[in-house]
């Protein structure tokens, strides 16, 4: 049987919500829009709902507003019918229909992430600590430990104790032999870097060993090291290096290629800081890059680095990149329309409503309250006494008749001034609510159970 699905909304949005389920044609749902009784959909509440709500003729399922805050576990029980939250743009509604099985599975991926402390020998080692916890959270699998050129590290041993005691996978990054000893010793899961010189460090250790050339370049030599390791029976992994752009970027990506193509089930490793760190790019597009580099090649561990101020986020941009390249891979499908989260700077969809939406919108405002939308005309501010358009925010302020009310005029100002950036960077922009910024800038948590306050700044005038 057909699937019967009831959307809820309010005055406003009605018609441009009818117009949209309109223009997709013949589905393979049947569709009923109900009109709550509220102005604006995202105020109408649980009480209101079960008030008002009638269903006649039956349903499969009830769509509401992605910004309706009320509890939809309550709302199913009591009308024995599922409540789906939808997108919070009526823009986004054919997306969120035409994705089988509901928002794509991001909980899986299978690649490792090392997160190296550039600077541990600096470090107390509660201060160690407190960065692994960072980097956990952000999602890290391994904790580097770098060792720094000439400089003692006499914590060393008891800062991979400590960390393996709270928990943590501990890798120690070292060109010195007496450190990575050291590490050792002390319970470190892998040595970063050895080489075919190097190598025999490891058989007398459990740790893991890194495989990097002895000459930079020389994938033969990194061969050698590989047999050897082979024939020893350890496990490992080899890293062909990733230089920098400029200084082979180009034919390290082609060490890559070949060393999978030499050693086919070999654990490889890539450090993604020679292009995150040294390129004056913002690193989400680098990391995302380089991601799907090693998802096609089936490398399932990346080193990543922050000391720039630029890659603050790399952690956090690994794993969700690793999550959607996972997602994509399985679906064989492009990486795209996963999840926005790397998308921080601009975003696919910035206007949910067209120039003449809002015009219409507009028109059917009987009320005070102002309302700040985006299309690609610009930024639109309109109430019951006007509409204005403009692309700079100080042209529209004048004419808002707020300058007596000083809460007001901050808030409205904060919002245009918002509005302004969203639209200069082809942005989405959501009146009262934080500009996205993907895992540049997680937003706060918010309380979707919580009914938001709607013109707080209005409110607060008529109350003095």
């Amino acid at each position: 049987m057909t699937e019967r699905l009831i959307f809820l909304t309010g005055h406003l949005a009605k018609a441009r919500l009818e117009r949209l389920l309109s223009g997709l044609g013949e589905t393979e749902f049947a569709w009923e829009i109900v009109d709550i009784g509220v102005k604006v959909a995202a105020l109408m509440t649980e009480d209101i709902i079960k008030r008002r709500l009638k269903l006649d003729h039956g349903a499969d399922r009830i769509m509401l507003p992605g910004r309706y805050r009320g509890d939809l576990e309550r709302l199913s029980e009591h009308f024995g019918v599922p409540f789906v939250r939808g997108p919070d743009e009526i823009a986004d509604l054919p997306a969120f229909l035409g994705r089988p099985g509901g928002p794509p599975d991001l909980s899986r991926h299978d690649m490792r992430i090392f997160a190296e402390i550039v600077d541990a020998p600096m470090l107390s080692v509660d201060a160690l600590l407190a960065r692994a916890r960072e980097l956990a959270d952000a999602g890290a699998d391994v904790i580097d430990l770098g060792c720094l050129p000439e400089t003692p590290f006499p914590t060393l041993a008891e800062a991979v104790r400590e960390l393996k005691a709270q928990g943590f996978s501990v890798s120690v990054d070292s060109a010195s032999i007496d450190e990575l000893a050291i590490g050792a010793r002390a319970g470190a899961d892998f040595l970063l870097s050895l080489d075919e010189n190097s190598l025999p460090l490891a058989f007398d250790h459990g740790a893991t060993p890194v495989l990097i050339p002895s000459v930079p370049g020389d994938l033969d030599s990194l061969g050698r090291a590989i047999e050897a390791a082979e024939r020893a029976g350890i496990s490992f992994m080899a890293d062909p290096v990733l230089d920098p752009i400029h200084f082979g970027f180009a034919q390290s990506l082609n060490r890559f290629i070949e060393a999978r193509r030499r050693w086919p089930e070999v654990e490889l490793m890539m450090g993604t800081g020679n292009l995150t760190e040294l390129t004056d790019a913002d690193s989400s597009g680098v990391t995302a890059i380089l991601a799907g580099l090693c998802s096609e090649l089936q490398i399932r561990n990346v080193l990543t680095v922050n000391v720039s101020p630029h890659t603050v986020r790399t952690v956090e941009e690994h794993d969700l990149a690793r999550r959607i390249l996972f997602a994509a891979r399985a679906d064989g499908a492009l990486p795209k329309d996963y999840d926005p989260g790397l998308l921080q700077i601009h975003d696919r969809k910035p206007y949910p409503a067209a120039a003449e939406d809002i015009d219409a919108l507009a028109a059917e405002v009987r009320d005070a309250n102002f309302r700040i939308m985006t299309a690609e005309d610009g930024i639109h501010i309109f109430n019951n006494k006007g509409h204005a358009v403009a692309t700079d925010a100080f042209e529209l302020f004048s004419g808002l008749g707020v300058e007596a009310d000083g809460a007001h005029a901050f808030y409205l100002g904060a919002e245009l001034m918002k509005a302004e950036i969203a639209w200069r960077l082809g942005k989405r922009y959501t009146q009262d609510e934080p500009l996205a910024w993907g895992v540049a800038a997680p937003a706060p948590e918010t309380d979707r159970l919580r009914l938001a306050e709607a013109g707080h700044t209005l409110k607060a005038k008529k109350e003095r």
